[in-house]
C-alpha cells in the first residue's frame, strides 16, 4: 500500500534507509565517528531548519506548491509538520552516506585571501542570477528563489575552503549525487504517482523530465551540496585546527595564552598537545 500522507511518505521512504545506514555504521564503523562528526551533523541540522523555514513557508504562502487533501495533519506557519521533519531527515540521510566514504582532511586551513574572495564572489554570483530570475517574471520565481537562497550559503562555504572541497571532490560528488538521485525518485513519485503535493505551473519554467520539475531537481541538488560541503569543511576544520592553533600559540605572548580558555590553542592546561 502506497503512503497517502506526508508523514507516511517519510516513514516509508526516508526512515528505512536512515536506519539501514545507521545500523551499517554500528556494525562496520569507519574513522568518521565520534563527537566531531556527530557535532557536525548537529550544526547542520540547526542551520538547515533555521535557514530553510522562512524561505519554505513564504513560497508555500505564495502558492509555489501545495498539498493534496488529507495529506497533511498539522501545520506550523504555512508548512506542514512533515516538512520540518524532512528538513531534519534529509541531512541525516546524506550525512550517514557521506560518512561511509573516505574524506581527506589534510589540506592547510590557511587558504590565501584571494582564493577566499573568489569563493565568496562565486557564491554571490549565484544569488545575483537568482535575483535576476525573481525579477524576470512569475515563471522563473521558483527557480530564482532557489538560486537567490542558495547563494549566501555557497558563498560562505566556498569562501571558507573551496580548495579543500576540490581536494575532496570524489567523496563530495558521490555523497551529493547518490542521495540526490534517490530524493529525485521519491519526489517524482510523490508528485506524479501519489499526488501528495503539486508544483505550480505558474511559477515554474515548465521543464519537467519524467514529470519532475527542474526546480525540484535543483532544490534537492543544492540542499545536498550544502550538507556535504558543510560536513567536509567541518571535518577539515576539526582535524587541522590544532596545527593552526599551535602556530598561533607560539606567536602570542605567554600571558595571553595563559588567559585563554583551556583547549583554545590545541593544548590543555598542562601544555600538552591534544590533537586528534
Amino acid at each position: 500500500m502506497f503512503p497517502e500522507t506526508y508523514l507516511g511518505f517519510l516513514a516509508a521512504f526516508l526512515l528505512p534507509p536512515i536506519a539501514a545506514l545507521a545500523l551499517l555504521a554500528r556494525l562496520r564503523p569507519t574513522p568518521r565517528r565520534g563527537r566531531a562528526p556527530a557535532a557536525g551533523v548537529g550544526i547542520i541540522l540547526v542551520l538547515a531548519v533555521a535557514y530553510t523555514t522562512p524561505w519554505d513557508n513564504l513560497l508555500i504562502e505564495r502558492g509555489v506548491w501545495w498539498y493534496g487533501e488529507g495529506v497533511t495533519v498539522a501545520h506550523l506557519w504555512a508548512a506542514p509538520v512533515g516538512e520540518y521533519l524532512f528538513f531534519v531527515l534529509q541531512p541525516v540521510l546524506t550525512a550517514l552516506f557521506l560518512y561511509r566514504l573516505p574524506i581527506p582532511t589534510h589540506g592547510d586551513l590557511r587558504v590565501p585571501w584571494g582564493h577566499r574572495l573568489g569563493g565568496v564572489a562565486a557564491g554571490l554570483a549565484v544569488t545575483g542570477v537568482g535575483v535576476g530570475l525573481l525579477l524576470a517574471g512569475p515563471s522563473t520565481l521558483y527557480l530564482g528563489a532557489i538560486l537567490a537562497w542558495a547563494g549566501p550559503i555557497l558563498a560562505v562555504q566556498w569562501g571558507f575552503g573551496w580548495p579543500q572541497l576540490v581536494r575532496a571532490r570524489r567523496p563530495v560528488v558521490l555523497a551529493v549525487l547518490v542521495p540526490t538521485v534517490y530524493l529525485w525518485v521519491l519526489d517524482w513519485y510523490a508528485i506524479t504517482v501519489a499526488g501528495l503535493w503539486t508544483i505550480s505551473g505558474t511559477y515554474t519554467v515548465g521543464i519537467a523530465p519524467f514529470g519532475l520539475p527542474i526546480e525540484e531537481m535543483l532544490f534537492f541538488l543544492v540542499t545536498n551540496v550544502f550538507v556535504v560541503q558543510g560536513l567536509v569543511l567541518w571535518l577539515w576544520l576539526v582535524d587541522q585546527w590544532p596545527a593552526v592553533a599551535g602556530d598561533v600559540r607560539r606567536r602570542l605572548p605567554a600571558r595571553i595564552v595563559a588567559l585563554a580558555p583551556r583547549g583554545t590553542f590545541g593544548v590543555d592546561g598542562d601544555g600538552q598537545d591534544r590533537r586528534r
